[in-house]
C-alpha cells in the first residue's frame, strides 16, 4: 500500500517526480484537464448565479479511474499540477471529482507547487502543502464562464450571418481587429516622397560619410526636402560652401552604457524564439514543456528548464548566486556586477512568488546537454541559458563619438559612430543581432578627428526616400501588443494564433499576418455589432478584474453579471434584426456599363465573389468568383468586370468538339464537349489560348484510354484506378487480386466479380457531433437549429466557389 499518491499533469513529469520521491509514493499523471463544461446548452447558468455544469472528458475518463483506483490503497493525496491557475483548475476539479465519489472522506487531501523539477525543488514543496487556492480557482471558473458565454453564443450567430464553422472569442477577437486595422493602415497609406543629403569624406585613407543636419541656419528635418528640386538645389548651395572641404566645428565624446534585458517571461520567451530561432509561438511552447517537464541527460531525467508560464523577471537568490559564480569562473570578475542586477515585473498581477523561465541548474550548460536535446530543445535551451547568464552580467561599455563638420557659415553635417569598450553581457548573449530597433552604429567606427581640423569633401549627394507604411504583425510583434495593451494571458497567445490560423482568419505571407476576406468580414460584423467584444480597453479592463478575482479583491459573480446582461442583449438583437447580407457587408464597386446594374463584392458560402445586379431583379444576377490573389476590401470595378468574361470560348478539338475555359467549384478548368480538364497550376483561365487547351486535352485523354484496360460493351469495365486494377459497372466496384491479370478477365468473370462485390457505401456526408446551443437560455427548437448548423460546419467544402458568371446561383 502506497502511503501517499501524487498527481501531476502529464506521464512525462510523474516519472521525473517518482523518481525523486522513492518508495512510499505513488505518482500518476491527469493527462490535462478531467473536466470541463458539458457541450451544450446551460452549461453556465446565468439564472441561478453562473452555475456551471462540468463533465468528465471522454479521452480522459480512464486515467481519471485509474486515479480512483490508487487512491483506495493511499492515505493521503498529494496535488500537485502545475502553479498556476490552469493547475490549480485541474487540482480543484480532481479534487471535486473524488470528494464526490466519496474516496477524500477519510483521506487528507493537500495541494502541492513546486516551480521547477529538481530533486530539491520538489521534495521541499512536498515537504510544504498548502490548501487549494479558492481564489485562484474562482477566476479561473470567472475566465472560463467568460469564453463560454462569448463563444458558445457568437459562434452560433456567426455560422447564421456570415458562414459554418466561424468561432469568436474573448482575446481571438482583438487580435483578429489588431490584423485587420493594420492591414487598413496599409491599404491606407499613402506614401510621402523625401530626400536626404549626405558627404562622402575622407581623412588619410580611412573613408567615413556625414548626413546632412543644418541647412542654412535650420536644423534639417525629414521632410525638410520633399522634392528633387529643393533636394538639387540644396546640394547645389552646399557644395559651393563647402568648396572641396569641410571643417570640424565640434567633436562630442561620451561614454554609453547599455544594459542586458531581463531573464525571459513566458511572452519574451515567445517573441525571441519566432525572432531569433524561427519558431512558432506553438512550438516554442511545446519545446519549452519538454525542458520543463525533464529530459534524460545520461544521470536519469531532468527537468532543465524552471516553469515556462510566467509573467515574472524575478531569479531567486540561489539561482542569482548560483549563476554570478559561473560568470566570475567563465568570463571573469569584471562581468560581475558589484550587486545582483534586479528587475521590475511589468505585469500588473505577475506572482512574485514564480520564477522567470531560467536553466534549474547552471552547471548544465549548453554543451553538457547538446548530446542528449534534439536540436529544437538545445537552440530553445541554449537561448534561455545565455539570456539568463546575461540578464545577471555587467552593462556593456561603448565610446559614442558625435562630430559635426561645418560647410561654411549657416551649414553642417554630422557624423557619428561608437566602438565597443568592453561587452559586458553581449559576451554572452546580443539580443541587439535579431532585433528590428537594433544600433547599427554600434560597430561603425569613426577615424580620430579634432576641432577646427579640415576634413577633404569627397561628394555630396542627394538620395530620394519614400515614407513606408507600418509592416504586417509577426507571430513575435502580435504577442508584445497583445501583451502591451494587456488582452489576455501570455501562456494562451500561441494557441489564439492557431485559432486565427485554422479559421482561415488570417494566413501567412512572408512570415507576416495578413487577413482573409473571411477575417475581415468576421471583423467587420464583431466591430459593428459587438464592439465591446473586440474593444482593447474593454478587454484589457476584463482581464484586470479577472485578476483582482485572482487575488481576492472581486467576486466573480457580479464580474460575469455586469457583462453577460448587456451582451445577452445584443445577441437577441442581433439575431432578430441584422440580415445575413448586412453582416456580410458587401462593398459596392460601382455600375455594370452594360446592365446599368450595380456590382457588389461580398463573401459567399464558397467564398469571395462579385455580383451583377440583385435578386430583386427580373433577370437573375450574375455572380464571379474572385481570384487567388484578389481581395473584396481592394478589387476593383474593372478588376471585377475582367472576372466576367469566363466561360472564355477558345475553339475546337480535331475532332469537332467544342472547346472552353472556366472557373468551377473544384478550381479552374477546360470543358471540351460535356468531359472537363483541370488546369496546371501555371496556366490562367482568362489567358490561355487554344494550343496550350488541346495539350490538357490530349493528356487528359490519353488518361481516359490508358484507365480503360477493357470495355465488354454492356457498361461493365476493367479499370486502372488509384488503388490498383477494378472492374465496374457504374454502381458497384470489385478489386481484381494482385496475382490476376486484369487483361486476362473475361466478361463472365467480371459479372461473377461485381455481383459478389459489397454495395457501394453512401456518399452522404457525416453530420458533426452535436455542438453547444447558440444561446443559453434557448429551448428545444434552438437546439435543432444549432446541430443543423454544426452538421453545415463540417459539410461545406471550403475549396469551393460560387459558379462563374456563365450560370448557376450563390447561395
Amino acid at each position: 500500500m502506497s502511503e501517499n499518491l501524487v498527481i501531476v499533469e502529464s506521464p512525462a513529469k510523474a516519472k521525473t517526480i517518482k523518481k525523486y520521491l522513492g518508495p512510499g509514493y505513488e505518482v500518476l499523471a491527469s493527462y490535462g484537464h478531467v473536466r470541463d463544461l458539458v457541450p451544450k446548452n446551460g452549461a453556465v447558468d446565468p439564472e441561478h448565479g453562473f452555475a456551471m455544469n462540468y463533465t468528465v472528458i471522454d479521452k480522459n475518463k480512464k486515467h481519471v479511474d485509474a486515479i480512483k483506483k490508487a487512491l483506495k490503497k493511499a492515505d493521503t493525496l498529494l496535488l500537485a499540477t502545475d502553479p498556476d491557475r490552469e493547475g490549480e483548475a485541474i487540482s480543484w476539479h480532481l479534487y471535486e471529482l473524488l470528494k464526490d465519489s466519496g474516496l477524500l472522506d477519510d483521506r487528507d487531501a493537500k495541494r502541492v507547487v513546486f516551480y521547477e523539477i529538481t530533486k530539491r525543488a520538489v521534495q521541499e514543496a512536498i515537504a510544504h502543502p498548502r490548501e487549494l487556492s479558492q481564489e485562484l480557482i474562482d477566476a479561473q471558473q470567472a475566465r472560463r464562464a467568460l469564453d463560454y458565454l462569448v463563444g458558445f453564443n457568437l459562434s452560433p450567430l456567426l455560422w447564421k450571418k456570415i458562414n459554418p464553422g466561424l468561432s469568436a472569442g474573448r482575446v481571438q477577437s482583438p487580435a483578429l481587429r489588431m490584423i485587420v486595422e493594420r492591414e487598413e493602415e496599409i491599404e491606407a497609406f499613402k506614401p510621402r516622397e523625401y530626400w536626404s543629403i549626405a558627404a562622402d569624406c575622407r581623412t588619410g585613407e580611412q573613408p567615413f560619410s556625414a548626413r546632412l543636419y543644418q541647412l542654412d541656419g535650420k536644423k534639417v528635418g525629414q521632410f525638410t526636402l520633399e522634392d528633387e528640386a529643393s533636394a538639387t538645389a540644396a546640394r547645389e548651395r552646399l557644395d559651393a560652401a563647402a568648396n572641396g572641404t569641410l571643417k570640424v566645428a565640434k567633436v562630442d565624446r561620451r561614454e554609453r552604457k547599455r544594459h542586458a534585458a531581463p531573464p525571459f517571461t513566458t511572452s519574451t520567451l515567445q517573441q525571441e524564439a519566432v525572432r531569433k530561432l524561427g519558431l512558432s509561438a506553438s512550438r516554442a511552447m511545446r519545446v519549452a514543456q519538454e525542458l520543463y517537464e525533464g529530459v534524460d541527460i545520461g544521470q536519469g531525467t531532468v527537468g532543465l528548464i524552471t516553469y515556462m508560464r510566467t509573467d515574472s523577471v524575478n531569479l531567486s537568490n540561489d539561482a542569482i548566486g548560483e549563476i554570478r559564480s559561473h560568470i566570475g569562473e567563465s568570463y571573469g570578475g569584471d562581468y560581475v556586477p558589484e550587486s545582483p542586477n534586479r528587475y521590475r515585473t511589468k505585469s500588473k498581477n505577475a506572482q512574485e512568488a514564480h520564477e522567470a523561465v531560467r536553466p534549474t541548474s547552471i552547471a548544465n550548460t549548453p554543451d553538457k546537454v547538446r548530446a542528449f536535446l534534439n536540436r529544437d530543445q538545445f537552440r530553445l535551451y541554449e537561448m534561455i541559458f545565455k539570456r539568463t547568464l546575461a540578464s545577471q552580467m555587467t552593462p556593456a561599455i561603448f565610446d559614442q563619438v558625435s562630430v559635426d563638420l561645418a560647410a561654411g557659415d549657416e551649414h553642417s553635417f554630422r557624423a557619428t559612430g561608437s566602438t565597443l569598450k568592453f561587452p559586458g553581457f553581449i559576451a554572452a548573449y546580443r539580443e541587439d543581432e535579431d532585433d528590428q530597433a537594433s544600433d547599427k552604429d554600434d560597430d561603425r567606427r569613426l577615424p580620430p578627428l579634432e576641432e577646427g581640423q579640415e576634413i577633404d569633401l569627397a561628394e555630396i549627394k542627394a538620395t530620394q526616400h519614400f515614407t513606408e507604411p507600418p509592416p504586417r504583425y509577426t507571430e513575435a510583434s502580435l504577442v508584445k501588443t497583445l501583451e502591451q495593451y494587456g488582452i489576455g494571458r501570455p501562456s494562451t497567445y500561441a494557441s489564439i494564433i492557431s485559432t486565427l490560423r485554422s479559421r482561415e482568419y488570417v494566413e501567412l505571407e512572408q512570415r507576416r499576418f495578413r487577413p482573409t476576406d473571411m477575417g475581415r468580414v468576421v471583423n467587420g460584423f464583431l466591430t459593428e455589432y459587438f464592439r465591446d467584444v473586440v474593444d482593447y480597453e474593454f478587454t484589457a479592463k476584463l482581464e484586470d478584474e479577472l485578476d483582482a478575482v485572482s487575488r481576492g479583491e472581486m467576486d466573480w459573480v457580479p464580474l460575469l453579471r455586469e457583462f453577460w446582461e448587456p451582451f445577452s442583449e445584443r445577441i437577441e438583437d442581433t439575431a432578430k434584426n441584422v440580415s445575413r447580407q448586412e453582416a456580410a457587408q458587401g462593398r459596392e464597386l460601382g455600375v455594370d456599363p452594360k446592365s446599368g446594374k450595380p456590382v457588389v463584392a461580398r463573401l459567399g458560402r464558397f467564398g469571395p465573389f462579385v455580383q451583377i445586379g440583385t435578386k430583386d431583379d427580373e433577370e437573375k444576377p450574375k455572380f464571379a468568383s474572385l481570384r487567388p490573389h484578389q481581395s473584396i476590401a481592394t478589387i476593383t470595378l474593372d478588376e471585377a468586370m475582367e472576372l466576367f468574361k469566363l466561360p472564355r470560348e477558345l475553339g475546337e478539338t480535331p475532332e469537332g468538339e467544342p472547346v472552353q475555359a472556366n472557373i468551377g467549384r473544384f478550381g479552374p478548368y477546360v470543358k471540351f464537349g460535356n468531359k472537363f480538364a483541370s488546369l496546371g497550376k501555371d496556366d490562367d483561365p482568362y489567358t490561355i489560348e487554344l494550343p496550350r487547351a488541346l495539350e490538357i486535352i490530349e493528356v487528359k485523354k490519353l488518361a481516359e484510354k490508358n484507365r480503360i484496360i477493357n470495355d465488354f460493351g454492356d457498361g461493365i469495365q476493367v479499370l486502372n484506378g488509384r488503388y490498383g486494377p477494378y472492374v465496374s459497372n457504374g454502381k458497384k466496384n470489385a478489386k481484381i487480386p494482385k496475382d490476376t491479370d486484369p487483361k486476362t478477365i473475361t466478361h463472365e468473370q467480371a459479372i461473377e466479380m461485381i455481383a459478389q462485390a459489397p454495395e457501394r457505401k453512401g456518399r452522404g456526408r457525416k453530420a458533426a457531433p452535436k455542438t453547444a446551443a447558440k444561446k443559453t437560455a434557448t429551448k428545444s427548437t434552438a437546439k435543432k437549429s444549432t446541430a443543423k448548423k454544426a452538421a453545415a460546419k463540417k459539410t461545406t467544402t471550403k475549396k469551393s466557389a460560387p459558379k462563374s458568371a456563365s450560370g448557376g446561383k450563390e447561395a
